[in-house]
């Protein structure tokens, strides 16, 4: 099993993750509320990161993700919905709270 590393800003927490998993997983690796995670389906904003490094290894936003990212205000590329990005390579995001 390959294992990834996201590191979760301001905290600085780095969780390894199997390859391919669901940023969701952040909670049952620390004890910590590292991403606030509301509905999981994409539809409340809650965890809305900023990508600092490793863009791509979240996986490709799909066009309803897109969407509800621009209403919240959140264009240009630089933000995703933590509960619809699936861990494929190392990636440094900032909880959108603490931008």
């Amino acid at each position: 099993m390959t294992l990834k590393k996201l590191v979760i800003l301001p905290s600085g927490t780095e969780i390894l993750l199997p390859a391919d998993s669901p940023l969701t997983e952040v909670e049952y690796e620390s004890t910590q509320r590292l991403i606030p995670f509301g509905c999981r389906s994409g539809s409340c904003g809650a965890c809305v990161v900023e990508v600092l490094e490793g863009f791509a290894s979240l996986g490709e936003a799909d066009d309803d993700e897109l969407d509800f990212l621009e209403d919240l205000g959140r264009t240009g590329g630089g933000h995703r919905l933590a509960c619809q990005c699936r861990l494929r390579g190392d990636a440094t995001v900032r909880v959108a709270d603490d931008i």
